[in-house]
């Protein structure tokens, strides 16, 4: 499992109803594409109070061959062709669990990034990591929860789709316009090692 994200800054005064068009358009094209577990389609708003305008989308991957077929073929390359070619930050999964709200449409995500600090046992921040997950997936609301670690930078991603309000006090928040869940029914439950 892994997991993926870009994400593309805006101008302060940008219409975001640009991209909200270019999700309602576009965003059903990955609803059956081989390998994601999920794509999240996420923005930030100022207009909803964030700080910035953002395009974000989340990608969790079942198995690399779908994150390539994706990223070196027409889907990434429309993104290229309109927005320039963001970098795209990649963790591989330790852990995935559906919520309570499984079966809600999320219309929040929330994602935290966590340093790992430099003295810290790899396997004891992982161990935290993971238990700290299971926390998150139990809250009320969450539709599912993801943890996934970028030992290049040795940081912990953890994200969360939310059913209603999203909690400010788990990190950034983005509006969900679309998910495309093609096999996410498919992605393993629990700790991923």
């Amino acid at each position: 499992m892994l997991a993926m994200q870009y994400e593309i800054g805006l101008p302060a005064d940008y219409d975001m109803d640009v991209i909200r068009h270019r999700v309602a358009t576009r965003g059903r094209l990955l609803d059956d594409f081989p390998g994601l577990g999920f794509k999240a389609y996420l923005i930030r708003d100022r207009a909803d109070g964030a700080p910035v305008n953002a395009y974000a989308p989340f990608y969790l991957w079942r198995a690399p061959e779908g994150m390539n077929a994706f990223l070196w073929g027409a889907g990434f390359q429309g993104i290229v062709d309109d927005f320039g070619r963001p970098p795209v930050r990649q963790w591989p999964g330790l852990a995935y669990r559906e919520g309570a709200a499984a079966a809600a449409a999320p219309q929040w995500a929330t994602r935290r990034l966590l340093r790992i600090d430099q003295d810290a046992s790899p396997a004891r921040a992982v161990e935290a990591a993971e238990e700290e997950h299971e926390r998150l997936a139990r809250r009320e609301g969450v539709v599912a929860a993801v943890a996934a670690v970028d030992a290049s930078r040795w940081e912990v991603l953890r994200l969360a789709l939310w059913a209603g309000e999203a909690p400010e006090d788990e990190g950034e928040v983005y509006r969900v316009l679309h998910l495309s869940e093609p096999e996410r029914s498919r992605l393993p439950q629990g700790r991923l090692r």
